[in-house]
């Protein structure tokens, strides 16, 4: 597997960032070893500003990796208050967050759960101060245009999912897309995007989990359109490489870039993930708000990928 060059030393920065070159690749984004949660690629930490090779590494793949972006105090901190938010709508039965449908499922105890939040940043000063991070500005550098934003208001604004696998869940899996699916649903130009993610669960590629296509998000606008059927195909790739994360750890991926949430191949609590996700936005300000309407990528989420 090349990884577009991810075999060889990025000016000579590739290994000592929680990286190793030892041990068996498995072929989905780890090596055999003693640690489950060392990957095939190099990792970084997220600073004030970011690296050359932090800048390099992203440009050629389209994605990148950063550990312990928040710790593990925070990380039980926001789940305690999803779970407070999860109260409110289920006992309210909310069915959608300026427009965007809410996905519902049943926990291992029977229990109905909040499967995707969407604007959770709108119903908790906990989850919007976690984006008022400044380090988080920092990655507007992977775009570089003047207009770089967190989508606070747009798209999804910050979408918790809780992935769980069990007979009821309505909310296991995600199938292949790109994040760039959205401008052309609003009617709009194509724009630069990154979504970010931080991770709150630990989870190793043996446990489902996020697959990428590295280098897919500048292959051009019939790649983007036309490489997989969106949100339907769930098919592994040859190309594909999956994602060890722990808890607290960031990832960014280029809105462009095919990728996919694989099922579980376990039940119940071991099945369990969580990650957050944030756009940052580029263009036109195109904000939602309790009389938007769900647009189709919205309601394919809400319908399929159980």
């Amino acid at each position: 597997m090349d990884l577009n060059g991810l075999k060889h030393k990025h000016n000579g920065e590739v290994n000592g960032r929680h990286h190793s070159s030892n041990g068996h690749h498995n072929g989905n984004g780890h090596l055999n070893g003693k640690n489950p949660f060392q990957n095939s690629y190099p990792v970084f930490h997220l600073g004030e500003r970011l690296t050359e090779d932090q800048k390099n590494f992203f440009d050629r793949n389209g994605f990148i990796h950063f550990k312990n972006f928040i710790g593990r105090e925070k990380v039980t901190e926001l789940l305690k208050e999803a779970e407070a938010i999860q109260h409110d709508w289920v006992t309210n039965d909310y069915k959608a967050i300026n427009g965007v449908p809410i996905k519902y499922g049943t926990d291992v105890d029977g229990k109905k759960i909040v499967q995707r939040f969407a604007f959770i940043n709108q119903h908790s000063e906990k989850f919007s101060e976690i984006l008022k991070d400044s380090r988080i500005k920092s990655l507007f550098e992977l775009i570089g245009t003047a207009d770089c934003r967190i989508g606070e208001t747009e798209k999804d604004g910050l979408v918790f999912n809780h992935y769980i696998n069990t007979d009821e869940s309505n909310f296991s899996q995600l199938g292949w897309h790109t994040d760039a699916l959205r401008d052309i649903f609003q009617g709009q130009k194509i724009m630069p995007m990154l979504n970010v993610g931080i991770h709150l669960d630990n989870s190793t590629t043996d446990n489902g989990g996020l697959r990428l296509i590295p280098g897919t998000h500048n292959k051009g606008i019939g790649t983007m359109l036309f490489k997989k059927i969106y949100f339907i195909s769930h098919k592994p790739d040859k190309k594909e490489l999956g994602l060890n994360v722990e808890a607290g750890d960031l990832t960014v991926h280029d809105g462009r870039l095919w990728h996919r949430v694989a099922r579980s191949p376990f039940t119940g609590e071991k099945s369990r993930r969580r990650v957050m996700y944030v756009p940052i936005v580029t263009g036109k300000f195109t904000p939602r708000d309790k009389d938007s309407k769900p647009l189709l990528y919205q309601r394919l989420i809400s319908i399929t990928n159980r």
